[in-house]
């Protein structure tokens, strides 16, 4: 905020701090308080400071995630702003791209955070976390550490205190760069298929796909217009796995008969003469 803080100075620009304090540890309405402080004292007059409801359901990093974007999105909605700008660093993108590693992601988890993602921009994304401190210090600017980002229960601190330094100490310095390199690659590399998909899909029936036309496209493209044509029919959004596919994947490269396969959402998979059959099925 203090780097966008300045970067205004001479422009007609308003940069205003949003805080959320998600109340997940003993007086974190007080370290909202100091931050909305520390904020004021260092020239923002303007800031949005909100308690987020978090509902917890999936674990705790995702319900806290979720309940920031809910109080990003009053924000948003107070202030109807041009962009909005998060602060992860090049670890953060380093310490993503591992985690989608592990998790066997494909290539747009394992591309990691976006720069520029609709109305949200990551202006820190290729600079590390070291030279963020640095520039705070140099700044005087008072930096609070979460605790929550050293608690060992969460998977994504297991990465950045555990796995990241052993890989610099053991591969050689220049993990975290690299990791973000690879990152950048597999993103490009992942839009460009995206684009193939999505002209490919704009000219089918999502309902009813030739096989001929699947089977002659590469894996990577035909998992992609499935994935595309499932969700035309009514599967939830991120719903559909790795595993989803590989029974549809069969139906198009490796026919034996098989049945059709059931989907969240009601959704319904078969191959009936020569062309793949999506059906949402009445709830």
């Amino acid at each position: 905020m203090y780097c966008a803080l300045l970067e205004s100075a001479n422009l007609s620009v308003d940069i205003i701090p949003v805080v959320v304090d998600h109340g997940l540890q003993e007086g974190s309405d007080l370290t909202a308080s100091h931050v909305v402080a520390e904020l004021k004292r260092i020239g923002f007059f303007d800031i949005f400071s909100i308690r987020a409801q978090v509902e917890m359901r999936d674990g705790l990093e995702a319900s806290a995630r979720r309940a920031r974007y809910r109080a990003f999105d009053q924000a948003i909605e107070t202030y109807q702003p041009k962009f909005f700008l998060l602060g992860h660093t090049l670890n953060d993108q380093a310490e993503s791209v591992l985690l989608g590693i592990a998790r066997g992601s494909g290539t747009k988890s394992l591309s990691g955070m976006p720069s520029e993602n609709g109305i949200y921009l990551r202006p820190m994304i290729a600079i590390t976390r070291a030279t963020t401190e640095s520039a705070c210090v140099e700044a005087g600017l008072k930096v609070w550490r979460d605790p929550h980002n050293s608690d060992q229960r969460f998977t994504r601190v297991r990465v950045r205190e555990n796995i990241l330094p052993i890989m610099e100490r053991d591969l050689g310095p220049g993990i975290v760069q690299a990791l973000g390199r690879s990152a950048k690659i597999l993103r490009e590399d992942s839009e460009a298929l995206d684009q193939w998909a999505n002209e490919i899909f704009g000219q089918i029936d999502p309902a009813s796909i030739d096989i001929e036309l699947l089977a002659g496209v590469p894996a990577a493209i035909r998992a992609r217009v499935i994935r595309l044509a499932i969700y035309a029919q009514g599967a939830p959004l991120g719903s559909i796995s790795a595993e989803h596919l590989a029974p549809i994947e069969a139906l198009v490269t490796g026919w034996k008969g098989q049945g059709p396969s059931s989907l969240p959402g009601g959704v319904k998979v078969a191959r009936i003469s020569g062309r793949l059959s999506l059906l949402a099925q009445p709830d």
